[in-house]
């Protein structure tokens, strides 16, 4: 090996040992929000005080970690967290007491013993990640203390329901998080792209173009797939937030109004997306010279437009749908189709029958949105 290719492996090593490549293994992209690490904290420390005035003599240290852990972004996250941790410890004291009932305490084999059986047991019951982590340090902790510390184990459960009711109670009082904003913008986000594709297909219909250009059509509108998907864990994280929410009458209107949108766009999605599969396979040069094409691309920016007026009188809070000029629907009655050549007929035919569908969607929508 030369000096040069010597030189040149040193600088590979000193890169792959740079602390940013490990930083990011351990780095968040986004911060949790600082009202959670109020609440958090308000609940570990009110979870110490509490424990420390009931509990005389005892340090009460998994209260607060309870409190810590139960702490979530929803009130039904906390209460599933508090459960879990809750029949965690109950289990693992369980199993702790039989094993040193049958195995006794003095044995130093003893505790990794219990460790496996409530890990075993923790897969056998199918418990949950949380429920399963706490079995076995539950009984090492409980086999460690509780031949020196009289009383331990019942201590141990009973402050960590402490801890997690106090966890879920902070969480519920103190500005539950409602996770609505995300869900309007991706709702939106959604709605604008599928009109800029009913665009795009008709810039495609209304003149020649090179075949890079229909790729790129398939290509965004097989897109819309992946951000419908993300909308609707959106939407579900959406509700989930409003689960045991005292804020949930204010918001329920809205979210309905969101999902009822994905509802129809979800259609769209799938309209859209094989309309451009089949101008993909089946677009030729020719294709232009039917009559028909011109009335299909006028009804393609027609849809588009009124899309974007629904999404823009939805008035989804902090989100900036595609600017709308014309405030009337544009679609138009049924057309009167003539008949194509033969070897269009199955493109031009494929592409009216969803622009119907496609209307009929839009105009309920409309008639919705003015009902309300």
């Amino acid at each position: 090996m030369n000096a040069t290719n010597w030189f040149r492996g040193r600088r590979m090593n000193v890169a792959a040992l740079s602390p940013d490549r490990y930083a990011k293994l351990i780095l968040s992209t986004t911060r949790i929000p600082f009202l959670q690490v109020l609440k958090t904290s308000v609940a570990a420390v009110v979870a110490w005080f509490v424990c420390v005035w009931l509990l005389t003599g005892l340090t009460p240290l998994f209260a607060v970690i309870a409190a810590i852990l139960v702490v979530q972004p929803s009130v039904t996250q906390s209460f599933g967290k508090a459960l879990e941790r809750v029949v965690g410890v109950i289990i693992g004291v369980i199993v702790a007491y039989f094993v040193g009932l049958v195995f006794g305490q003095g044995s130093s084999w003893v505790i990794p013993l219990a460790v496996v059986l409530a890990l075993l047991l923790g897969w056998v019951l199918r418990l949950g990640v949380t429920s399963a982590a706490q079995i076995p340090i539950s009984a090492m902790l409980v086999l460690a203390l509780g031949t020196t510390t009289p009383g331990y184990a019942l201590d141990r459960i009973i402050e960590t329901i402490i801890g997690a009711v106090i966890g879920v109670a902070v969480n519920l009082l103190i500005v539950p998080p409602v996770a609505l904003q995300p869900v309007h913008e991706a709702v939106a986000g959604l709605g604008n792209e599928v009109s800029n594709i009913l665009d795009s297909m008709a810039q495609v219909l209304s003149a020649p173009t090179l075949p890079k250009d229909r790729t790129e059509l398939l290509v965004e509108a097989r897109l819309l797939t992946p951000m419908r998907a993300k909308a609707a864990a959106a939407l579900a994280n959406g509700e989930e937030s409003l689960k045991y929410n005292p804020r949930r009458s204010v918001h329920r209107d809205l979210l309905e109004r969101d999902g009822q949108l994905l509802a129809m766009l979800t259609i769209l999605v799938t309209r859209v997306t094989g309309m451009a599969r089949g101008v993909y396979d089946l677009y030729d040069d020719d294709l232009l010279d039917e009559p028909i094409v011109g009335e299909i691309v006028s009804e393609l920016r027609r849809a588009a437009h009124d899309l974007r007026l629904v999404i823009q009188n939805a008035e989804l809070p902090g989100t900036e749908p595609d600017t709308v000029t014309d405030e009337m629907p544009a679609l138009t009655a049924p057309l009167d189709i003539g008949v194509p050549r033969s070897e269009h007929w199955v493109l031009l035919g494929f592409l009216l029958e969803d622009l119907r569908r496609i209307h009929e969607e839009l105009v309920a929508a409309t008639e919705e949105s003015a009902s309300v």
